[in-house]
C-alpha cells in the first residue's frame, strides 16, 4: 500500500499497485493531499451541509435571491491581469484525461484544451492515475500513443492549445484515498496532483497551472477554492497569484452570486465560463418541487429560453466589468459521419450557436470535437477582430437583469402546441440516462449519442426532468398518458432487454437499468447521478484488489 506518515498525517491508498499510481503518488505528493485535507475538509463538508439545508429550502417552494451589497458588488476593483499566453480563448475543447484524448485536444487547432477530470471522466484509479500521468508527460512534451490497432502514433505537434485542467467538484470524494482514516475529497486530490507534478515545468514553459472549477453553488464554495490555491502555492513554494482559474458558472444559485464569486478569486481568477448543460440540470434539480417550474423537455431548453438569455447576459457583464473573461457554452454537436445533409444541417447550427455567443459579447467558445474546431473559430475571427471583447460595451444591457428574469422558463405559446413533453421524448431521455449510466460503470465518461456528445451534464438534464414529470404526474401530450412508475420501469427494462440482446448481460446494462430505475422513481431526487454509481466503481476496484 501506498502511504504517507508523519507525526500528524497518515495518508494511505487503497487501490491496486500500478506504474501510474507508483509515479504520480510520491510522498511528498500524498503529503500536499494530507496537508489540504486537514487544513480544510471540515469547511468543505460544512459547505456540502449548507447545500443541503438550501434545497430543502427551496423544496419549500423558496428561491434564491441576490445577495445584499457588500465589497464584491462595490467600488472598482478588477480581476488579476490575464497571462500572455491566454489573453485569446476564442475556441475551447474539452474531453477526457486519456492518452490519445489528450494528444488529440491539444493538437486540435483550439486555443485551449481543458483536460477533465470530472463530467467527460469516469473516476475509476486507474484512470485518475492515467490521466495525471498523462498530462504530466503534455507539459514535458513528451507524450505519444501508438493505437494498438491501427499503428498510428499520436504525438504533439510544435503548436499546441494551452492546457487547462478541471478537478472534480466539491461533491465528490476520492474513496481510494484516506486522510487519518478520513476519505479525501475528489476536487483536492484532482487539483493537487496535477499542481504538484507540472507548476514548476508550466512556468518554465511560459505558461501556468490553469484550472476551470466546476459546480460551484456559492461565494463561499470559491472563497474556499480560492485559501486551497494560495494553501498549495505556499507548499510548493511557487509565487502567489500564480494559479489561475475560470470558474464554471453552471449552477442556478451561483447565477445569483456571480460578481460575489469573482471578488473571492479575483487574484486567481480567470473569469466565468457558461456551463450551459449543468445550468440546466441545476434550475431543475433545485426547483424539482415547484409545481409552477416544470420544464418542457430539453430540446426546448435552448439558449434563446428567457432564463438562459438572463443567465448569459448578467455573466458577461459582470465580468467585462471586472476585467476578465466571459466564457460561452458548449456545443454538444459532433460530425455526422455517412450522411452529409443531416452534417451540413449540424454544422449550421453549430454557427449559428457561436454568433450567438460572440454578437453577445462572449470572449470565446466550447467546442467537443476536433472537427468543430474551425467552424467556431471561423465565427469568431470573422466577429472578434481582437483577441477578446473584455473592453468592449458589448453585454451592457446585463446590468438590468432581475431577479425574475433568471427564473423564467418559456412559456407555452413559445411552443410547438403538444410537443412540450412527448412519449417520445420520455424514451429518449430515458434511454440517454441509462446509456451514459451504463458507460459510466464502465469506466467511460462521455458517449456519442444522437449525434451529440452525452457526459455526465447532458444526462442529468434529462434524469433530473423525468423524475420531476413522473413526480408532478406529468402527461405526456401526445397520447396524455400520465408518467407513471410503471410507465418508467417498463421503459427502462425494453432498453435493457434491447441492449442484451434478450439474454444474457452485455456491459453493465442490467445493473445500470436498476439504479435508473431506483433514480428515476423513488421520493427524493438525488443530488448526482455520479454519487449514486460511484460506490458500484468502488466495488469494482476492491475486486480487482483481491484478485491479485
Amino acid at each position: 500500500m501506498l502511504e504517507f506518515r508523519s507525526e500528524n498525517l497518515l495518508v494511505q491508498v487503497h487501490a491496486p499497485p500500478s506504474d501510474a499510481a507508483t509515479e504520480i503518488l510520491t510522498p511528498d505528493a500524498l503529503r500536499l493531499i494530507g496537508v489540504l485535507h486537514s487544513t480544510f475538509a471540515g469547511r468543505r463538508q460544512a459547505l456540502l451541509e449548507k447545500r443541503q439545508c438550501r434545497q430543502t429550502e427551496f423544496d419549500s417552494g423558496l428561491v434564491p435571491h441576490f445577495l445584499p451589497p457588500s465589497p464584491a458588488t462595490q467600488g472598482n476593483w478588477k480581476c488579476a491581469p490575464i497571462p500572455a499566453d491566454i489573453q485569446d480563448r476564442r475556441v475551447e475543447i474539452t474531453g477526457p484525461v486519456d492518452r490519445k484524448m489528450v494528444c488529440n485536444g491539444l493538437n486540435s487547432g483550439a486555443n485551449v484544451y481543458m483536460a477533465d477530470f470530472e463530467d467527460s471522466s469516469s473516476p475509476t484509479f486507474s484512470n485518475l492515475m492515467e490521466g495525471q500521468v498523462n498530462l504530466r508527460d503534455a507539459v514535458k512534451k513528451t507524450i505519444q500513443y501508438t493505437n494498438p490497432a491501427t499503428g498510428k502514433v499520436y504525438k504533439l505537434n510544435p503548436k499546441t492549445a494551452v492546457l487547462f485542467v478541471r478537478p472534480r467538484g466539491w461533491h465528490l470524494d476520492e474513496a481510494h484515498i484516506t486522510i487519518n482514516g478520513k476519505v479525501a475529497s475528489g476536487a483536492i486530490v484532482d487539483f493537487a496532483l496535477y499542481l504538484f507534478h507540472n507548476a514548476h515545468a508550466l512556468a518554465k514553459n511560459g505558461t501556468g497551472p490553469y484550472y476551470y472549477l466546476p459546480k460551484l453553488e456559492s461565494h463561499l464554495e470559491a472563497r474556499l477554492w480560492n485559501d486551497v490555491i494560495t494553501a498549495s502555492q505556499s507548499f510548493l513554494g511557487i509565487p502567489y497569484g500564480t494559479v489561475r482559474a475560470t470558474v464554471l458558472l453552471e449552477t442556478i444559485t451561483a447565477a445569483f452570486e456571480m460578481e460575489e464569486i469573482l471578488y473571492e478569486l479575483r487574484d486567481h481568477s480567470l473569469g466565468l465560463n457558461c456551463g450551459r448543460w449543468d445550468y440546466l440540470f441545476s434550475f431543475i434539480k433545485k426547483f424539482c418541487n415547484h409545481g409552477n417550474l416544470i420544464a418542457p423537455d430539453r430540446a426546448y431548453l435552448t439558449m434563446t429560453t428567457p432564463l438562459m438569455e438572463a443567465y448569459v447576459k448578467r455573466l458577461i457583464f459582470i465580468c467585462h466589468k471586472r476585467g476578465t473573461f466571459a466564457m460561452g457554452g458548449m456545443s454538444a454537436s459532433i460530425p455526422i459521419k455517412n450522411d452529409s445533409e443531416l452534417n451540413a444541417a449540424a454544422m449550421q447550427k453549430v454557427e449559428q450557436d457561436k454568433l450567438r455567443e460572440v454578437l453577445a459579447g462572449h470572449d470565446g467558445s466550447w467546442v467537443a470535437h476536433p472537427a468543430l474546431v474551425q467552424v467556431a473559430k471561423k465565427v469568431f475571427d470573422q466577429h472578434m477582430k481582437t483577441p477578446n471583447q473584455i473592453a468592449t460595451q458589448i453585454g451592457s444591457e446585463g446590468a438590468n437583469i432581475t431577479e425574475a428574469d433568471l427564473l423564467k422558463l418559456p412559456n407555452e405559446a413559445s411552443l410547438p402546441t403538444g410537443q412540450a413533453i412527448t412519449s417520445a421524448g420520455l424514451a429518449r431521455g430515458i434511454q440517454i440516462v441509462l446509456a451514459y449510466t451504463e458507460a459510466w460503470l464502465r469506466g467511460v465518461g462521455c458517449i456519442p449519442l444522437h449525434n451529440a456528445m452525452e457526459d455526465a451534464a447532458t444526462a442529468e438534464i434529462s434524469r433530473a426532468q423525468i423524475w420531476q414529470w413522473r413526480h408532478h404526474g406529468v402527461k405526456t401530450q401526445d397520447d396524455n398518458q400520465v408518467i407513471t412508475a410503471e410507465r418508467i420501469f417498463q421503459l427502462v427494462d425494453e432498453e435493457v432487454i434491447n441492449q442484451c440482446n434478450g439474454s444474457g448481460d452485455k456491459g453493465k446494462w442490467r445493473l445500470a437499468g436498476k439504479l435508473v430505475e431506483t433514480m428515476l422513481t423513488k421520493d427524493k431526487l438525488d443530488n448526482f447521478l455520479t454519487s449514486v454509481c460511484y460506490p458500484y466503481i468502488i466495488t469494482n476496484q476492491l475486486e480487482q484488489d483481491s484478485k491479485l
